[in-house]
């Protein structure tokens, strides 16, 4: 046990962590057994130890544990929670959680063992923790740990403290917001870096960004999803092919019958991959209003704009980057289906929206909003497209 505490100690002294995420404020820290999903590579770790440091310092009542620790191949949670809690332990965080056979059963032994225990644990984003743990439908919170917001990364770079605005005060108040952000800063000036690599916190490291990217994205298809959904090995090519066709052919309706021809493989596969590579937040799907899958959607796309960049040889298309983040950002707490004639989404129950390029020419109609690229200050319905970026 000594030896996960030094561990535990040697993290929480070392972590370095510029940015603090809104979650840490939105999270009920007093449920006690929370997890929290992500994608692979916006933080999760980071943000368990930076919890550790925030709440309890070098108090030995919280512990950090990875689940990739060849020690629990032979010892249970179950076990080694309850010499923790014999130890005065009382906050327990769990990494990699889904590295554990059992960990849906002994989660829930462990909440009904040890009232006095608390349990923060992370998953990948293609874990399902409720649908498919009937164990843990009741008891667990989970939220979700997106990557970072055009925001956040503002934040970072400029080192203001700009915070998030709900859809509704962007919608009544943009003037008067971006203002407030313009006497600070000019966001344009951020906007492409953010957009070519801002959205994952590994490019404040000291490595290559795209290389770092490809190894992210080949572990969410190895890990991720082989191992979470139980895939064959032998899959992983047609995975990944498929991947890289519907990347190479934009945001369109996908031809499901020639990429099942492509991959080898059904039609009904082929829906069931795309459903995975949404799962592990490497596509969107949008439909139009009413519909869902396991129907072929009216279109698909990158889930953020820095996956765009990181397939050779695609040339980036302007209008699908900026289509791509304004959905990405209002991913968060709003749906977005497919938008009618003459606008690119429908948003909730009845908000039309069109993203517009600069230079971008249009009728004014009152009852769509355009979301408007390269413009600092927005008037009535035409709002500047970097701040939906302020929404978390």
């Amino acid at each position: 046990m000594e030896a996960f505490y030094r561990t535990h100690s040697y993290l929480v002294e070392h972590i370095n962590a510029p940015i603090r995420r809104n979650l840490m404020d939105e999270i009920d820290w007093n449920d006690r057994l929370i997890g929290i999903k992500g994608t692979r590579g916006v933080g999760k770790t980071t943000f368990l130890l930076q919890y550790a440091k925030e709440k309890f310092g070098n108090c030995r009542s919280c512990l950090y544990i990875n689940m990739n620790n060849f020690y629990f191949s032979q010892c249970s949670l179950v076990k080694f929670a309850g010499e923790f809690v014999d130890r005065g332990g009382k906050v327990l965080l769990i990494d990699q959680m889904f590295k554990y056979p059992e960990w849906s059963k002994d989660l829930r032994t462990c909440y009904e063992m040890y009232p006095g225990l608390k349990i923060v644990f992370t998953g990948s984003s293609v874990m399902r923790l409720k649908e498919e743990n009937q164990e843990l439908n009741s008891i667990v919170k989970v939220y979700y740990l997106r990557g970072l917001s055009f925001r956040e990364f503002l934040n970072q770079q400029t080192g203001q403290n700009f915070r998030a605005y709900t859809l509704d005060e962007i919608l009544n108040n943009h003037e008067q917001i971006a203002r407030t952000v313009l006497r600070e800063v000019k966001p344009l000036n951020y906007l492409q870096d953010y957009l070519h690599h801002g959205f994952y916190p590994f490019y404040l490291e000291k490595r290559n960004f795209s290389e770092n990217l490809l190894k992210t994205m080949n572990m969410m298809l190895e890990v991720d999803i082989l191992l979470i959904k139980q895939i064959e090995l032998k899959y992983l090519s047609k995975i990944k092919k498929l991947l890289y066709l519907l990347a190479v052919d934009g945001p369109v309706a996908p031809n499901v019958s020639q990429l099942a021809a492509d991959i080898q493989t059904s039609r009904a596969t082929v829906m069931n991959y795309i459903k995975y590579l949404e799962d592990a937040r490497l596509i969107n799907m949008v439909y139009p209003k009413g519909e869902q899958f396991p129907k072929k959607p009216s279109k698909v796309v990158m889930h953020n704009s820095n996956l765009m960049y990181s397939f050779y040889p695609v040339k980036v298309n302007e209008q699908d980057v900026l289509d791509t983040f304004f959905m990405n950002t209002m991913y968060k707490d709003h749906k977005l289906y497919k938008g009618d004639k003459g606008t690119s989404f429908l948003v909730d129950e009845g908000l039309h929206f069109r993203i517009c390029p600069e230079g971008c020419i249009f009728k004014n109609n009152p009852h769509v909003y355009y979301a408007m690229h390269k413009q600092e200050l927005g008037h009535g319905n035409q709002i500047p497209l970097w701040l939906f970026g302020f929404l978390y």
